[in-house]
């Protein structure tokens, strides 16, 4: 089953007083079979209006922040599936970074098919399951509530066990020194 989260959104009044500009449950913004991103909500450079609620979810999916900008999203994963194939799964991953616009951040994919890197910051809590974190030279197994530091790297994401797992992300643009 997939997460529909509530998502409630402040903002002011005329007078100043803050108020509930935005209180409902996001349907995934991108499905596909047992994988889904649920964009709740994102910033681009621009000041922040406080009093004009514009609806930041509904944007195109990319998978980083605008410059300058911010994104935090759920992301569920599936368990994996024994039955596929090599090609079959590279063939998922490339649609997959395509349908998020990002198939110019894919890197190492001989090690793993989802390795990718974005130029952010991200701050990824494991919210359900465990997860495999996969680096280029590295891996580390994750569980609930742990909490993961993305700076900039190459990296992919595997479940581990029958059940999916369910990630919350917070992405903020980032240039790099090296």
């Amino acid at each position: 089953m997939i997460v529909k989260p509530r998502r409630i959104v402040t903002g002011i009044d005329e007078e100043g007083n803050s108020i509930i500009q935005s209180n409902k449950v996001l349907d995934p913004s991108i499905e596909l079979g047992d994988n889904a991103f649920i964009e709740l909500w994102q910033t681009d450079n621009e000041a922040l209006d406080r009093k004009n609620f514009k609806e930041a979810s509904n944007a195109e999916v990319k998978l980083s922040p605008e410059r300058d900008g911010t994104k935090i999203r759920y992301f569920q994963l599936p368990p994996i599936n024994k039955d596929i194939t090599t090609e079959e799964m590279e063939s998922f991953y490339s649609l997959a970074f395509e349908t998020i616009n990002a198939s110019h951040e894919r890197t190492n994919i001989k090690k793993h098919p989802g390795m990718h890197l974005t130029n952010s910051i991200d701050y990824i809590v494991l919210l359900k399951g465990k997860v495999r974190l996969i680096l280029d030279n590295d891996e580390i197994s994750l569980n609930p509530l742990d909490v993961v530091i993305q700076r900039g790297t190459s990296h992919a994401w595997s479940v581990i066990g029958s059940e999916p797992a369910l990630l919350l992300a917070v992405l903020i643009d980032k240039r790099f020194l090296n």
